[in-house]
């Protein structure tokens, strides 16, 4: 008998992207953080973290920030479930929905392979549905699958793109399991789907304070669904899986919606520049809603580019993905760092 379960030998891990070793400079435009500092709230919140907070237990279901998130969000605090950063939500969700053969796992590809690996933990049957060359969501093919847990990224990675409302709302409205609407990058977009979890019940809206509110080393996350969804849920998350300085933090840090929104518009700012010069250069870039751009080098050569840009300091992510074998996913830098992006592909191409 092996040590780990068959399951465990035969999938692969996630790989998450490349983190430079503490001393290294390096322009790091490959796991879409964002480049301002979080809310100085925020860090006043973690100046201010009282030695009891520590040495106590905290609040196993993060009371105080799930009322920062209903006031700030405008819905109900009993309909949040805080995580160890939005993964861990998802996390929860497949431990408890998804099993076997019978409860499989479906999500439109190409989209978040952490979907994949946790399903593969599980383990749960998969079924990717592929999306057409314009990103329009596959809805029959993804109601066809049959899923106890259908997964869309909405603004989805890698391709940056959104999926409308009318969609996801034809989606939730046709399955008979749970619709899980990743919402990471939802702070560059235009719209969200958080209205839909007052229409059905089986949809669940998922957020993170990794991307817009800059705080990916915090690690927190949440999901927001009616309470009779959520009840299967906490059944399974952690007990204490939030500790008090996330929960400090993170609260203050959602409660500063003006400068969350100022960092945010710097970003899409930057983000229509990078395109534009991206495009300049022979890219194919597709409009992305996100802070990243997937972009297609014009000779397709991705992955000499991602070599050769880390060469010279740069990151960016290359995924050995069918269908993304010719293209590099980039973070939104500050305007500095783009522009030296810029003219380190000018020079390698």
């Amino acid at each position: 008998m092996g040590y780990f379960r068959p399951a465990i030998d035969a999938m692969s891990g996630y790989v998450p992207g490349e983190q430079p070793k503490s001393g290294v400079k390096v322009i790091k435009l490959n796991t879409n953080e964002n480049p301002y500092p979080p809310s100085p709230k925020a860090m006043a919140a973690l100046h201010h973290v009282e030695p009891d907070a520590l040495r106590r237990y905290p609040d196993p279901f993060a009371w105080q920030f799930c009322q920062a998130v209903s006031d700030e969000l405008g819905v109900p605090a009993d309909w949040v479930i805080v995580g160890n950063g939005s993964d861990d939500v998802l996390n929860v969700l497949v431990r408890a929905c998804a099993e076997g053969q019978e409860r499989r796992v479906v999500y439109p590809m190409p989209t978040y392979v952490l979907y994949r690996t946790l399903s593969a933990m599980q383990p749960a049957e998969v079924v990717e549905v592929p999306y057409p060359d314009n990103f329009q969501l596959p809805i029959a093919d993804l109601v066809a699958a049959n899923g106890a847990i259908t997964f869309i990224a909405s603004p989805n990675s890698p391709s940056g793109h959104t999926v409308p409302l009318d969609d996801l709302r034809k989606l939730a409205g046709s399955v008979s399991g749970i619709v899980a609407i990743d919402e990471a990058y939802v702070d560059f977009a235009e719209s969200s789907a958080l209205s839909l979890v007052r229409e059905f019940e089986n949809v669940i809206v998922l957020r993170t304070l990794s991307k817009g509110y800059s705080l990916a080393g915090l690690r927190l996350g949440f999901g927001v669904a009616n309470p009779q969804l959520l009840s299967g849920l906490f059944k399974v998350k952690d007990s204490y899986n939030i500790d008090a300085i996330a929960i400090a933090v993170g609260t203050a840090a959602i409660r500063d919606r003006d400068y969350k929104n100022t960092c945010a518009e710097k970003v899409k700012g930057s983000r229509a520049q990078l395109t534009a010069d991206l495009r300049k250069l022979g890219f194919k870039v597709l409009d992305s809603h996100t802070n990243f751009v997937l972009a297609t080098p014009p000779q397709g050569n991705a992955e000499f580019i991602y070599l050769a840009l880390k060469d010279r300091g740069i990151l960016v992510r290359y995924f050995k993905e069918t269908g993304l074998e010719d293209k590099l996913r980039i973070s939104v830098g500050t305007d500095e760092e783009n522009q030296a992006l810029i003219e380190a592909l000018g020079s390698i191409l």
